[in-house]
C-alpha cells in the first residue's frame, strides 16, 4: 500500500511539474535584456542612502529593484539614464506596484551623502541614492556582474562604469541585465521601450 501511495505522489509531481513547465513555456519572454532563468544570488553587503540611512540586502527583498551604477559629476550616461527612468517610472510601478530604482555612485569622494540628494530628487523623489567606500563598491559591482575604473590623479580624476542596468527580483535575486545600445557619435543608453516591454515579461515569469 505505501508503495502505490509513493507511486501515485510521484506521478503527481511529475504531471505538476509538466504543467507547470508548459505554462511557463508559453508565457511571453524577454528579448532584449539577459534573463536569468535562475537567479544569481547577491551576498550580504551594507552602503548609505542619500538619507543617511542603512541599506542592505533586506531592503532588496519584495521589491523589483533596478539598480544603475554612476555618479552626480557624469556628463552623459547618468543623467540619460536616470532620465529615461523617470519617463517610464509610471509605467514601470503599473507593472509592479514594488518597483524602486537606485543609483549607486562609484564616485564616493565627491558624492556625498547631501550631493547625491540632491541630484537624485531632480529626477524622481521616489528614487534612491547609494553610496559606500570602494572596499564596498568593488565587490558589490562585481557580484553585480558589472566593473568600474577610476583614472587620473587629483580632483580632475576620471570614473569609468557601465551603462548597464541591474534587475533584481523581489527574493533580492539578479533577474536580468539589461545593456545599452551603442552607436557611433551617440551616448550609450538603453531603449526605454524595450526596457518596459522586458520588465514586464520578466515581472509576469516571476
Amino acid at each position: 500500500m505505501n508503495k502505490f501511495i509513493y507511486f501515485v505522489f510521484a506521478v503527481s509531481a511529475v504531471i505538476i511539474g509538466v504543467l507547470a513547465f508548459q505554462k511557463f513555456s508559453k508565457l511571453p519572454q524577454p528579448e532584449h535584456a539577459l534573463y536569468y532563468q535562475q537567479s544569481r544570488e547577491i551576498k550580504a553587503f551594507e552602503l548609505t542612502d542619500h538619507n543617511g540611512k542603512s541599506f542592505t540586502k533586506e531592503q532588496l527583498k519584495g521589491k523589483w529593484s533596478l539598480v544603475f551604477f554612476g555618479y552626480t559629476s557624469c556628463p552623459d550616461v547618468c543623467p540619460t539614464t536616470l532620465q529615461n527612468l523617470g519617463f517610464i517610472y509610471d509605467e514601470l510601478k503599473a507593472a509592479a506596484n514594488n518597483s524602486q530604482v537606485l543609483l549607486v555612485t562609484v564616485d564616493p569622494q565627491r558624492d556625498t551623502q547631501e550631493k547625491l540628494g540632491q541630484y537624485i530628487a531632480y529626477f524622481n523623489a521616489e528614487f534612491i541614492a547609494l553610496r559606500a567606500g570602494h572596499e564596498v563598491l568593488f565587490p558589490f559591482a562585481r557580484n553585480m556582474g558589472l566593473m568600474y575604473a577610476i583614472s587620473g590623479e587629483g580632483e580632475d580624476y576620471l570614473v569609468d562604469h557601465s551603462a548597464s542596468l541591474v534587475l533584481i527580483n523581489p527574493d533580492g535575486k539578479i533577474a536580468a541585465i539589461f545593456k545599452p545600445e551603442q552607436a557611433v557619435g551617440k551616448v550609450p543608453s538603453i531603449d526605454s521601450d524595450k526596457l518596459l516591454s522586458d520588465y514586464q515579461k520578466i515581472v509576469a515569469l516571476y
